[in-house]
C-alpha cells in the first residue's frame, strides 16, 4: 500500500506543477491533453505495479521477468499512444510528444525507485 500512497503523492505534486505551468505560461509549454496523459500514466503505473506484485507473490524467483514484461508493456502501449496521436492530430505534435515522454520518464523513474526500495530488505536477508 505504500506504493499507492506514494503514487498519489507524486500525482498530487505533478498536478500542482502542471497547474502552476498552466497559470504562468498557458498552453505554450503544456499540451491541452496533459491531464488525460497524467491520468493515463497514473493508471498505467498502478496497473503495472499490481501485475509485478501479483507475479512476485506467485513466483518470487522470477521477479525480473515480471518487471521486464511490465516495462515492455508500458513502452509498447506508450509508443502506440504517441503514434496514434501523431497520426490523427496535426496540431501541437511536438509539444504532445515532449509532455508525454516527460511524464513517461517521471513515472518510470518513480516505479524503479519504488521497486528498488521494496526489494532492499530482501537483498539484506540474502546476505
Amino acid at each position: 500500500m505504500k506504493f499507492y500512497r506514494d503514487l498519489a503523492i507524486i500525482t498530487a505534486v505533478l498536478c500542482v506543477a502542471i497547474g502552476a505551468l498552466l497559470q504562468f505560461t498557458g498552453y505554450t509549454v503544456v499540451h491541452p491533453l496533459i491531464w488525460h496523459t497524467l491520468l493515463f500514466f497514473v493508471f498505467l503505473t498502478g496497473f503495472t505495479y499490481y501485475l509485478i506484485e501479483l507475479g512476485n507473490k506467485n513466483d518470487p524467483g522470477n521477479l525480473h521477468v515480471y518487471y521486464l514484461a511490465s516495462m515492455g508493456f508500458r513502452m509498447v502501449l506508450s509508443i502506440g499512444v504517441v503514434l496514434l496521436y501523431v497520426y490523427f492530430f496535426k496540431e501541437d505534435r511536438l509539444m504532445f510528444v515532449f509532455n508525454f515522454f516527460a511524464l513517461y520518464f517521471l513515472f518510470t523513474g518513480f516505479e524503479v525507485y519504488s521497486l528498488l526500495s521494496n526489494l532492499r530488505p530482501n537483498l539484506k536477508k540474502q546476505e
